[in-house]
């Protein structure tokens, strides 16, 4: 009498991103270039123009989180390194990763996860208030500052000091695009509570 031999079935892996992430992800790396495009004004002692991308950038990681406002994040800076006219002024290129504004671009990646993994993960519930969602941003922003400076005394090779002062111009402006990513990020969070499910 022979027997029918079974192999246990394993359940499907769960796919990492779905569709949806992706559409996302790329959705918020075509705002963070259309970002880049409004209001570029060079201002300050470097030379370092005013945009909007700091802006999409936060509203990627709070809206997001941490694994998909990383993502696109990273594409976007992909998109800029492989020739594409995406960053401040229509520049592109290797050659953007290394000149002035190079410690603001660096740490693009790390703003988007630092802002998605306080949104989530320490705000929580509360993500539906402006003012937690503000500090999340703020904290993105003292991140996207520090490696600015960093950036700007290597490269400019002055103290640090005196790249604080050339970095001093842009506070306010990304103070108030953190509020603005804040109020926006509040509402869509109220209005989609499950956003960050995946994030």
């Amino acid at each position: 009498m022979s027997e029918t031999l079974t192999t246990p079935t394993s359940a499907p892996a769960r796919r990492l991103l779905t569709t949806t992430d992706l559409a996302l992800v790329a959705a918020f790396a075509a705002l963070i270039s259309v970002c880049s495009y409004v209001a570029a004004i060079p201002v300050g002692g470097a030379g370092v123009p005013i945009t909007l991308q700091t802006f999409g950038i936060l509203l990627a990681g709070a809206l997001l989180g941490p694994v998909r406002g990383l993502l696109a994040v990273v594409v976007y800076l992909v998109l800029g390194l492989a020739g594409l006219p995406v960053f401040a002024e229509h520049s592109a290129g290797p050659g953007v990763f290394t000149g002035a504004t190079a410690g603001y671009l660096w740490t693009f990646p790390l703003v988007a996860l630092v802002v998605g993994l306080v949104v989530r993960f320490v705000v929580g519930r509360r993500r539906t208030s402006a003012l937690y969602v503000f500090l999340a941003c703020a904290l993105g922003v003292l991140v996207n500052h520090a490696g600015g400076i960093v950036g700007m005394s290597a490269v400019l090779h002055v103290d640090l000091a005196k790249a604080a002062s050339f970095d001093a111009p842009y506070w306010l402006g990304d103070a108030i695009k953190a509020a603005v990513a804040a109020l926006v990020a509040a509402e869509v969070h109220r209005a989609f509570p499950r956003l960050l499910r995946r994030g």
